[in-house]
Formats: C-alpha cells, sequence, structure tokens
C-alpha cells in the first residue's frame, strides 16, 4: 500500500481540516458554467488569509514547473519518526531534486499547454526510458517534543514552513524512478496514496490536517476504485496483513479470512496487537478481551505521561481551530522580500497574480483582493 502526500511547494492553502473540501471546491470549476471561475477561487481566499504564503508560491515562479523532474517535493504534514523504546520526535520531511528546479513562464506555460499539453507527463516517461533516472535527495527537519514550546512557530500549520537556521536539513537518503508502468490502468489509475499507510518507525502526528488526511484519502479510494481497492496488487501490502474485520463487499477477490471471526475480543481465535514501542524483550501485548489488563495499562500510561506541547486536545468541538494573526503574514513577508533578490522574481509574481485577478468579475470582490 502506497504511503504518500507530498505537494510541489512547502506550505499548504490551510491548516483547519473544516476548510479543505471548501478550498478544493472554490478551486473547482463552477456548479453553473463548469468552467474555472476565478470569482469563487478569490471568494475563498479573500476569507481565508492565513493562504497567502501558498499563494505566493502558486504564482511566484514554483507555481509552474518545467517538468516533474524539475521540481522539489514536501511532506507539507509534521510527521512522527518513533523508536522501539518510545522516544520520538517530528519531522518535515523535504525531497530536493538533483536535476535543479526549472520553471515556466506564464506565457511559456499558456503555448506548451497549447501544443503539447502532454509535456510533463511523456517527459518523466522518456527520461526514464532513456536510462537518465530522475532521483530527489531526501532530507528531514526534526524537533524533540520538549522544545515545541520554544518553536517560533506552531510546528503542526501546513501554513508555516520550519525555519532551517534553527532545524536544519539533513540527509537521510535519495529516492529514484527508474520504471516506467506496464499498464496505466493497473498501476497508475488504481493506484490509491494514504498518508494513513505508514510503516513502523513513522506515525502520525497531532498536525490537524494531516489527521483528516488520514481519513479522507481512504474514503476518496473506496468510492472512486472500490472498497476493496487495498487488496488490487498496484495497492495491496508487500508484508503479510492480518485483519479479519475488513473483509467482504463488492468485488472482494480474495480468500476473505475463510471462517476466522470477523470481529475483536474473540476467544475462538484471539487476536493481539501488539504495541511497537515496547521492549523488544517484552511479552506483553494488547487484548480486547482482557479488559482488567487494559484498564491497568490506561492508569500506567496517564501516571507517567509527559506533558508536552504536542499533547494538545480539545474540550470541545470546534468549526475553525485558529484565526488569523499577524504572525500569517510574517512568513509571506520574508518570502517576497527572497523574491526582491531573484531577478524580476517580484514582477513575474505580480503579473501572475494580476493575469488571474483580472477574470475575477464581481467588482467588490476584485477590490477585496487588492484590499481596497
Amino acid at each position: 500500500m502506497r504511503n504518500s502526500h507530498a505537494t510541489g511547494q512547502p506550505v499548504f492553502f490551510v491548516r483547519d481540516p473544516v476548510k479543505f473540501p471548501s478550498l478544493n471546491r472554490s478551486h473547482k470549476p463552477h456548479p453553473g458554467t463548469s468552467s474555472p471561475s476565478a470569482d469563487m477561487f478569490w471568494d475563498f481566499h479573500t476569507n481565508n488569509h492565513e493562504s497567502i504564503h501558498a499563494l505566493m508560491f502558486l504564482f511566484g515562479d514554483r507555481g509552474l514547473p518545467s517538468s516533474l523532474r524539475h521540481v522539489n517535493a514536501y511532506s507539507g504534514n509534521t510527521y512522527k519518526f518513533a523508536k522501539a523504546n518510545g522516544t520520538y520526535c517530528y519531522v518535515r520531511i523535504h525531497l530536493i531534486s538533483n536535476q535543479g528546479v526549472h520553471y515556466f513562464t506564464n506565457a511559456e506555460g499558456a503555448q506548451i499547454a497549447g501544443t503539447d499539453p502532454d509535456r510533463h507527463l511523456l517527459d518523466l516517461q522518456e527520461a526514464i526510458r532513456s536510462g537518465d533516472f530522475p532521483s530527489w535527495d531526501v532530507y528531514v527537519q526534526s524537533i524533540y517534543p520538549d522544545q515545541i514550546s520554544k518553536a517560533p512557530i506552531d510546528i503542526f500549520d501546513m501554513t508555516k514552513v520550519w525555519p532551517k537556521g534553527l532545524y536544519p536539513l539533513r540527509k537521510a537518503g535519495r529516492v529514484q524512478l527508474n520504471r516506467n508502468p506496464v499498464n496505466w490502468f493497473s498501476e497508475i489509475e488504481q493506484a490509491a496514496f494514504s498518508p494513513s499507510n505508514m510503516v513502523p518507525g513513522i506515525e502520525p502526528s497531532p498536525d490537524p490536517m494531516l489527521q483528516a488526511r488520514m481519513f479522507a484519502y481512504p474514503d476518496a479510494a473506496r468510492y472512486r476504485v472500490g472498497v476493496n481497492y487495498q487488496f488490487l496488487p498496484t495497492n495491496a501490502a508487500r508484508s503479510d496483513v492480518y485483519c479479519p474485520i475488513e473483509r467482504d463487499g463488492f468485488m472482494n477477490f480474495t480468500p476473505n479470512y475463510g471462517t476466522d471471526p470477523n470481529y475483536i475480543g474473540t476467544r475462538l481465535k484471539p487476536v493481539k496487537f501488539s504495541s511497537k514501542h515496547q521492549d523488544p524483550d517484552s511479552s506483553a501485548v494488547w487484548q480486547e478481551s482482557s479488559n482488567q489488563g487494559l484498564d491497568k495499562a490506561r492508569l500506567q500510561n496517564k501516571s507517567t505521561e509527559t506533558k508536552t506541547a504536542d499533547h494538545v486536545q480539545f474540550s470541545t468541538p470546534v468549526a475553525v481551530a485558529s484565526k488569523v494573526e499577524d504572525k500569517d503574514f510574517e512568513q509571506a513577508t520574508a518570502l517576497w522580500h527572497i523574491m526582491g533578490k531573484q531577478e524580476g522574481a517580484q514582477s513575474r509574481f505580480v503579473d501572475n497574480l494580476s493575469a488571474h485577478v483580472s477574470g475575477v468579475e464581481t467588482k467588490w470582490l476584485r477590490q477585496d483582493v487588492y484590499g481596497e
């Protein structure tokens, strides 16, 4: 099963999951015309100012890469790297292109879109076919739980980058693409990616957007591909998986766990869930049918829990977990100053942005975009 969520820019438009569906809808075709709508786009963003940082990347030079080989990728979300002894740190993951970062101007992009619309797709396949395998070096930024309170930003906020001066990039490996798909539908169209698929050692953080995606992406796959999408060869786990509570459904072509009980808490064929963070020499396991042991474990956990800034819970349901503050504009301002050191970057950003805003038909909305 694939575990992936990486984008070509290091920040995202929103940090609150409740806004995620609205963000997507505002970028989709208009429900009446089925065509892109600048009014819908800017109606959303003028009401959600935390998106300004991501918008500067989108309309800046890096918003239109010249190929898939010449673009960096970023986890965006914050993940947890954990050891078997229970210690952990939080990380942001960067994939830096070894081919360099190249981009098109708006004019170049428009010309290629009209004459060679499959340029990105074919460029990548041709490079792999010719043996010029593209690669990305993998770097991580890390922070320990007891350091969170001293961080200048909320480390679980997708609209912010982690300052590299405080959290330097450390090289962890390399990713290389060295094989093209044999059958596009079988290997690509049916592929289902979700950050909820994690290998031991990588765990979710309290990042609210990550938590939402862990639920939303499998839901989307069940709707798009089918309820048993995880059994398709392109999605199936390489290691053994035993999960008899997930079975049945349309197009289930597996043995379906035979006569094994399909519920947790059975003593006919007990199921044990081992903790990845226990002492490797310990035989302790958590078993649903042992309520006494479960209660004891909860009490022990409560008594030894370390209160750090990542142990945050909302006591009541909330519609939006954050509000826009001056801090939301600091990194966007810093990015503007960085553009000022790159010849023509600020002008290209303004040109790209104004060209899109020119499509706004509602006068007051256009004024809102320009802050009039």
